[in-house]
Formats: structure tokens, C-alpha cells, sequence
């Protein structure tokens, strides 16, 4: 029992962490780009100019030029 309870809140928090994402696969088959098309990093939430006009456009990248 001393091993359970420490055990058990590593595998729930393995488990938490793992099912949590911030970018979809959808998006990147929708869009034929990769994650870095619209990210700053492939491990990063943070957004680059891609990104932001991609979330303000309805999650569309119609019109949008690269700079």
C-alpha cells in the first residue's frame, strides 16, 4: 500500500497529461500544412501569423497571404 498511492497518482497524472492536446489532426489534414504552418514549434500552443489568422477566420485559411 505504501507504493500503491504513488503509483496510482503517477499513472493518473501520466494519463491526464497524455490525453491533453492543444492542436487537432484534423486541422492539418484539412489544411494539407504542417503544425508549423501555424505554430511557432511543433510542441508549441503558441500561435505565429499563420495561427492567429486561422483561429479569427472561422478555423480557415482562405485568403490568408504569407508574409
Amino acid at each position: 500500500m505504501k507504493f500503491a498511492i504513488p503509483a496510482f497518482v503517477l499513472l493518473l497524472g501520466a494519463l491526464v497529461g497524455s490525453t491533453l492536446s492543444y492542436g487537432k489532426p484534423e486541422y492539418t489534414k484539412k489544411e494539407k500544412k504542417a503544425c508549423t504552418y501555424c505554430h511557432v514549434s511543433a510542441k508549441s500552443k503558441e500561435l505565429n501569423d499563420a495561427g492567429k489568422y486561422y483561429k479569427e477566420h472561422d478555423h480557415s485559411l482562405e485568403g490568408y497571404q504569407p508574409k
